[in-house]
């Protein structure tokens, strides 16, 4: 199940049930991937970890270890004849492991996926502190955002009614997905969230860019990285 918000925010849901981005299995000699970084957000044991495995590795993954810090995985996609590289972050929901880290997983961020357990109202009450964070974080009001109830395939005990989780959507702008990282005929739905990020991000000026040549990329030198990751 996948929501939209109807307000004027830019997003377009991409999934339609006929086609969809598909992934790059190949990058050849020559083409030049933009890069961009997405941070998945919220409390301890939403399916932070789930959702990106599901997006990334197409399938659920059993019996998680609790994220320690920062981990990541990637996912090339072809959008309209384009390769873009999604870098899905993954963060760790514990205080004592966040505070070294903060600075370093909100540098230079692209996007963001606030995730909530549809059954947990806790985790869903959590969601402006993580809001808030952002903003403290200097995160600039461009960058892409985007709320996600995880953990639908629960829904006999769900403790945050969509009615609710819309609410709260509405009030930030933000589009809404209601989702199971578990449920396997959910998949598009989940590839729906990352790849609607995707198409918003396409439109951007080019970010981080590498030149691929024989399947390996070429470093950019810093002070290019730097250059390279400006959204202006």
């Amino acid at each position: 199940m996948a929501y939209q918000n109807k307000n004027d925010h830019g997003f377009v849901t991409v999934y339609d049930g006929t086609s969809s981005a598909k992934e790059v299995h190949q990058e050849y000699a020559g083409i030049q991937t933009r890069i961009f970084k997405i941070i998945v957000i919220g409390d301890s044991n939403v399916g932070k970890t789930c959702l990106s495995y599901r997006f990334c590795g197409g399938r659920f993954l059993k019996n998680p270890e609790a994220t320690i810090g920062v981990d990541f995985r990637e996912r090339t996609v072809d959008i309209d004849g384009e390769n873009i590289k999604l870098q899905i972050w993954d963060t760790a929901g514990q205080e004592r492991f966040r505070k070294s880290m903060v600075e370093h997983y909100y540098r230079n961020v692209h996007a963001i996926i606030f995730v909530y357990d549809v059954t947990k109202l806790s985790s869903f009450e959590s969601l402006p502190e993580w809001i808030e964070e952002c903003g403290r974080h200097s995160v600039p009001p461009m960058v892409p955002r985007i709320l996600v109830g995880n953990k639908c395939d629960l829904k006999g005990k769900g403790e945050v009614p969509t009615s609710l989780a819309q609410r709260l959507a509405d009030g930030y702008n933000f589009p809404l997905f209601e989702t199971s990282a578990k449920d396997p005929a959910e998949k598009e739905h989940v590839d729906a969230i990352f790849l609607t990020l995707a198409y918003k991000l396409k439109n951007h000026k080019p970010l981080r860019l590498r030149q691929l040549v024989e399947s390996r990329p070429v470093p950019l030198s810093e002070e290019q990285e730097l250059q390279r990751t400006c959204l202006c």
